[in-house]
C-alpha cells in the first residue's frame, strides 16, 4: 500500500522565496556595526555566533533575513548560517517576549522545586513552555540547566539570575515585569529588554549609567570553595560514610556552624527556597 504526498506530509508547492532585504537605512546601519564585529576575529566566518545576535537584536529573533544578511557578510551560504541559528537555543527563530524567563528543570533545580515553579508559572500565565503572553512582553521557556546549582532552584529572565525562587516568588517576578515595575536580579545589573541583551552579547557595550558597575561577580555559595582553600573559615569536617569499617564515633552535641561544610551523608538542610505548599518532590505516598 502506498500513501501519496499529501498524506506524508510533504509539500509539492512552489519552493520558498528568497528572504527579503532590509530597509537601506537599516541594511547601512547594520553593514557598519557587523564590520566592527568581523574586524575583532582572525577568521570573518568566526564573527558568525556575535553577527546573529546583532540581527537578533534588531527584530527580536533570527529572521530569514538576518540569516541572509549574516551570509553575505561573511561569505557563507545560508544553509551554513541556518544550521548554527537553529544548533544554538540563544538564538529566537520565531517572535517572542521582550523577556524570555527561564526556568531550570534540569536535576537539581527540579528536586528543588523548579518543576513546581514551571508548573505554576505556566498556568499563571496561561501559557505553555515557548509560548508568550498575549500581552507580548514574557516568553516562557523551561531550561536544561542554567550552571548556578549551588543556589538552585533558578529562574533567568534574559539570561540574568534570580537565585534561590519559589513558586510564589515567581510568580511576583513575572508580574513585575509586566506591570513595568523595576525588577533586580539576584547578581549582575539591572533588567533590559531582550533586544537589548542579544545586542550586548553582540559585544556592544551596556551604555545605560551605571550598569557595568551594577554588574557582579560570583555569589557567596559559589565562593565556599574558594575561602576555605584560602584558610578563610574553618576547615571543612570530614564525615566518613555512615556504617563503614573506619567510622569515628561522632559527637552528637556539637552542631556544625554555617562556615563549615556539610557533605551528602549529613541531613538536608532547609534551605531560603523551602516553600511547604509546593513540594518539590512526588505528590504520591512511597510504595502507592
Amino acid at each position: 500500500m502506498t500513501t501519496s504526498s499529501s498524506e506524508r506530509g510533504v509539500s509539492l508547492g512552489m519552493p520558498e522565496l528568497p528572504a527579503p532585504a532590509y530597509p537601506d537605512d537599516v541594511r547601512a546601519r547594520l553593514e557598519t556595526e557587523a564590520r566592527e564585529v568581523i574586524a575583532r576575529y582572525p577568521d570573518s566566518r568566526s564573527a558568525l555566533l556575535p553577527l546573529l545576535h546583532l540581527v537578533q537584536s534588531e527584530e527580536g529573533h533570527v529572521t530569514r533575513t538576518g540569516m541572509r544578511f549574516c551570509a553575505e557578510m561573511l561569505g557563507l551560504t545560508t544553509a551554513e548560517v541556518t544550521a548554527v541559528a537553529t544548533f544554538y537555543t540563544m538564538y529566537r527563530r520565531k517572535p517572542s517576549g521582550d523577556y524570555q524567563v527561564g526556568v531550570c528543570t534540569n536535576t537539581l533545580c527540579a528536586v528543588m522545586g523548579g518543576d513546581a515553579i514551571f508548573e505554576t508559572l505556566q498556568e499563571h500565565l496561561g501559557v505553555g513552555n515557548g509560548e508568550t503572553t498575549d500581552d507580548g512582553l514574557v516568553t516562557l521557556e523551561h531550561i536544561e540547566c542554567n550552571a548556578a546549582c549551588d543556589f538552585a532552584p533558578v529562574v533567568m529572565v534574559n539570561w540574568e539570575f534570580f537565585d534561590n525562587q519559589t513558586p510564589g516568588s515567581a510568580k511576583r517576578l513575572v508580574d513585575d515585569l509586566r506591570e513595568g515595575r523595576p525588577v533586580q536580579p539576584t547578581r549582575g545589573a539591572r533588567l533590559c529588554t531582550f533586544k537589548e541583551t542579544a545586542r550586548i552579547l553582540a559585544g556592544f557595550p551596556d551604555e545605560r549609567p551605571g550598569a557595568v558597575e551594577e554588574s557582579g561577580g560570583a555569589g557567596p555559595a559559589s565562593l565556599v570553595g574558594l575561602r576555605l582553600a584560602r584558610g578563610e573559615t574553618a576547615p571543612a569536617r570530614v564525615v566518613h560514610p555512615r556504617g563503614g569499617p573506619h567510622e569515628e564515633p561522632r559527637d552528637r552535641t556539637h552542631e556544625p556552624s554555617p562556615a563549615e561544610h556539610l557533605s551528602s551523608h549529613d541531613a538536608p538542610q532547609d534551605t531560603s527556597a523551602s516553600d511547604p505548599a509546593h513540594p518539590a518532590g512526588p505528590t504520591a505516598e512511597e510504595g502507592e
